[in-house]
């Protein structure tokens, strides 16, 4: 441990730093509270006995310049060292951060004792900054496996419906192009019949894979929808850029080329419905969008499986 004693009495910082030292405490000392500072930039200590009363920059003074100059988290005891006992003055002490005081000449037991609270509250409360660090550690780790979707480990459902509605109101104020693509495993259930579920979700975990490299831009979200569906959201995408991303993606899966004996093409394969709008606060829902992007998809396997379809109910 290591105190920083600041006492422009030279006798009485020898005594305390004397009885410090008796401790097993290393001591700093400064005559001045302008060097005391700049010894508590320097040194961090953990412990300050400070003088109230002295020339220049008094202790109450320093006191508070020491409190600005610790960063987040921390906290250094102060035990003010003071001839004076009134109220008006105890009360000031804490105001500007003290923590306690000891009224001179400073009696050897009362400061053991004294500094030997600071070191339990000390421990106490690093102990209590660990803990929270710890939990919020694990609350950061909660919300991004809430967010994730278990198999795949790209969004799940409900990070893409809250991911949706934030770019949606987004469009709305910017007045741009939202599209959004929804993808799914040609003949998934006829795959995980013959080659089984582990192997189905294999399958699912490359697919995944791909749709996410293929929204590669920071904006851009590709999520697990449910099943062997998928959704890829592209934020300020026109529909030509929207159904050039969604070819790709098509390729990409076609690219795997993850053996499908029961399907036409020999292959696993996906099919992509591809919506397109600007978002308007008086026309349009995001959900909306998501049953045009679900209707183009529909029209997708009805027009027979591994293509891209673009909405068309509507004028774009």
């Amino acid at each position: 441990m290591k105190a920083l004693v600041i006492d422009d009495t030279l006798t009485s910082s020898t005594v305390i730093s004397h009885q410090l030292r008796k401790m097993g405490i290393e001591a700093l000392t400064a005559a001045d509270g302008a060097t005391g500072i700049e010894l508590f930039k320097e040194h961090r200590p953990d412990l300050v006995l400070l003088d109230v009363i002295m020339p220049g920059i008094d202790g109450y003074e320093t006191a508070k310049r020491m409190r600005q100059l610790e960063r987040d988290g921390e906290w250094t005891p102060i035990i003010f060292l003071t001839a004076r006992t009134n109220d008006e003055d105890l009360e000031r002490g804490i105001a500007v951060g003290g923590d306690d005081y000891l009224v001179k000449p400073v009696s050897e037991i009362v400061l053991n004792a004294k500094v030997r609270a600071m070191q339990r509250i000390a421990q106490m409360r690093y102990s209590l900054v660990v803990l929270t660090r710890r939990l919020d550690e694990a609350n950061r780790e909660l919300l991004r496996l809430s967010s994730v979707d278990g198999l795949t480990g790209i969004s799940n459902r409900r990070q893409f419906d809250e991911f949706l509605q934030r770019e949606w109101a987004r469009g709305v104020r910017s007045a741009a192009p939202l599209s959004l693509l929804m993808c799914d495993v040609d003949s998934f259930k006829q795959y995980n019949d013959f080659y089984g579920h582990q192997t189905g979700d294999e399958c699912l975990r490359s697919v995944a894979a791909v749709l996410k490299e293929g929204a590669r831009r920071p904006a851009d979200m590709a999520a697990r929808y449910g099943g062997e569906e998928f959704a890829v959201i592209l934020p300020d995408t026109a529909l030509d850029g929207a159904l050039q991303v969604a070819e790709e993606l098509r390729l990409g899966v076609e690219a795997l080329a993850i053996p499908h004996g029961v399907a036409e093409l020999g292959l696993v394969s996906i099919s992509i419905g591809v919506a397109c709008t600007i978002p308007r606060r008086e026309r349009g829902t995001a959900e909306q969008l998501l049953g045009d992007a679900d209707s183009a998809l529909y029209q997708a396997k009805q027009s027979g499986r591994n293509r891209v379809m673009p909405y068309s109910g509507e004028e774009q």
